[in-house]
């Protein structure tokens, strides 16, 4: 037993590697990805800390080399979802007993891990199997990652200091348990940062997790569950179970153990889930908390003030890096009719130099979309916008396809002359961006039709050099982005800087990267000591005149 007050390690944001040519790092890194390149990987669930393997099999591909096989994943089902289950329960009560900063020591081990023997490890998988380049896999499951880790430590000391205050004779405190029951986490493929986020920061406050991560994501979530086993993480704390989401999904939410669900991914699957925990309400010990962010139709509005080369630059990085499959990423801009030519060429040079291929070659601004269904839904958009020129699209710039080697799909910019045209409104996920040109006197009209257009309110930004014009826009669309940019694209959030969450049809707005999220997988139970407890069962009142 350890005795005293303590405090975390101050957080500090990760430096970025930059991976320049000779440096060490860009060499440490080529060589791991050709280790990784030339291994075929067995995946499993995890399960109580074991390797649990089914014999039902998927083969696993990079999406950008579809002829060479990552390897295989075991698939779990409604079996391995019960043995899940009873694991977490078998570790709940000696993790939630552990003082929390043992419980954030681990994490803290881990983040460096991350920082260390595992970023090239950690950053090749995430490069392979989901087709990230090197910058974008060092700012996600490296550098993120590691800010998730160490900066929730940091918040779970600040939530255990803060108590109540109490009077001469008592002693009020707040007890912070974890939740009654375990926490469900399914995870998104385009982030390994928040694929290692959403069970760990629930584990992090005492709680058990099961823990499903995305198909196309299993080979960073094997080497997450590795660091996280090498960093002293007890079995059963975090069980793994990769499969398909109603056979896993259904025992899991029958349970009446059933204490929370951390989400990423899609509005509609998660609104699928909350109904079935809504019909299972009355089962449940506690009502369980539900936290998701889900999807985005992300804004960039540029008032007619705005400098042209920054929006240019803005708008490329926005809706480009990764393909476009950012939650935030910017997919519809509005732009005034006096600088649009300027833009045009501007953005249209940017995106016909930009290079799309294997992300193994450092070269290339791009790799490919996730899956075949992507690929599908993305190129099938392109040419229905193709098809429907002058007839609420103005031209098609870019959106080259071809599946031959992998998912590549070209940086796609759709001008469109209806402000409603399905591109501008519906979720796509990949490397196109739909933009409509308004005109200058038509600003204010403009603010309402970027609230009024999409359901999400995910991410959004205003480029404007007049300060009255920033200020407008941040009160128009105050409830149209949870995290709101001005002269800077909508994506790239960063934890301890910018909390990132929406509202709306983009999520519970929880706000992950802060203590606010922590706050969630915490049940607190409040304590009055009374050192003076009284003697009399009468009140002064009651005494005769």
């Amino acid at each position: 037993m350890s005795f005293g007050l303590f405090e975390t390690p101050p957080p500090v944001n990760e430096p970025i590697f930059a991976y320049e040519p000779g440096s060490p790092a860009r060499a440490t890194l080529q060589a791991e990805l050709k280790r990784q390149r030339g291994e075929t990987f067995e995946l499993a669930p995890i399960i109580d800390g074991k390797a649990v393997h089914t014999g039902t099999l998927e083969a696993l591909h990079s999406p950008h080399d579809l002829q060479t096989p990552i390897g295989q994943v075991h698939q779990a089902g409604a079996a391995q979802a019960e043995q899940a289950m009873a694991a977490a329960a078998k570790a709940k009560p000696a993790w939630a007993a552990l003082p929390w900063q043992e419980r954030a020591s681990v994490f803290l081990r881990a983040a460096g891990l991350i920082r260390g023997k595992y970023r090239a490890v950690l950053n090749a998988a995430t490069m392979l199997g989901q087709s990230k380049t090197a910058h974008q896999a060092e700012i996600d499951s490296a550098c993120e990652l590691i800010d998730f880790l160490s900066f929730n430590a940091h918040y779970l000391e600040q939530i255990m200091r803060d108590q109540p205050s109490s009077p001469t004779g008592l002693w009020n405190r707040v007890e912070s348990r974890a939740l009654d029951g375990f926490v469900l986490a399914i995870t998104p493929f385009n982030f390994t940062a928040i694929a290692g986020n959403l069970p760990s920061a629930p584990a992090m406050c005492g709680n058990t997790v099961v823990w499903k991560p995305a198909a196309t994501a299993m080979l960073s979530a094997h080497f997450l569950m590795r660091i996280f086993a090498e960093a002293g993480l007890p079995p059963g704390v975090i069980n793994l179970v990769p499969g398909d989401g109603p056979a896993i999904g259904g025992p899991l939410f029958d349970s009446p153990d059933f204490a929370g669900l951390h989400f990423t991914g899609s509005t509609g699957v998660f609104q699928t889930l909350w109904g079935q925990i809504g019909a299972n309400i009355r089962t449940y010990k506690q009502y369980p908390r539900v936290v998701g962010e889900t999807g985005g139709k992300d804004f960039v509005l540029v008032h007619p003030s705005a400098n042209v080369e920054a929006v240019a630059v803005g708008l490329l990085r926005g809706a480009y890096e990764y393909q476009g499959q950012k939650c935030s990423a910017a997919s519809r801009a509005y732009v005034p009719k006096s600088l649009w030519p300027t833009i045009r060429e501007r953005l249209g040079a940017f995106m016909a130099d930009v290079q799309v291929g294997d992300v193994s070659d450092f070269r290339n601004f791009m790799g490919a979309v996730i899956d075949r269904r992507s690929y599908t839904k993305l190129t099938g958009a392109i040419e229905e916008a193709r098809g429907n020129v002058g007839a609420g699209v103005t031209e098609v710039i870019g959106g080259e396809f071809d599946d031959s080697k992998g998912y590549f799909i070209r940086p796609t910019l759709i001008v469109v002359d209806d402000p409603k045209y399905r591109t501008m409104q519906e979720e796509l996920f990949g490397p196109v961006l739909s933009l409509y040109v308004y005109d200058d006197d038509k600003w204010e009209d403009t603010l309402k039709l970027v609230d009024s257009t999409s359901e999400y309110a995910l991410t959004g930004g205003v480029f404007a050099t007049d300060r009255h014009v920033i200020h407008q826009a941040l009160n128009a669309l105050r409830y149209s982005a949870g995290n709101f940019y001005v002269n800077d694209k909508p994506t790239g959030a960063v934890v301890g800087q910018q909390p990132f969450g929406g509202s709306r049809a983009s999520g519970t707005n929880d706000k992950a990267g802060s203590a606010l999220n922590l706050m969630r997988w915490i049940s607190t139970r409040t304590i009055k000591e009374n050192f003076e407890p009284p003697t009399d069962w009468r009140y002064p009142f009651m005494a005769g005149e």
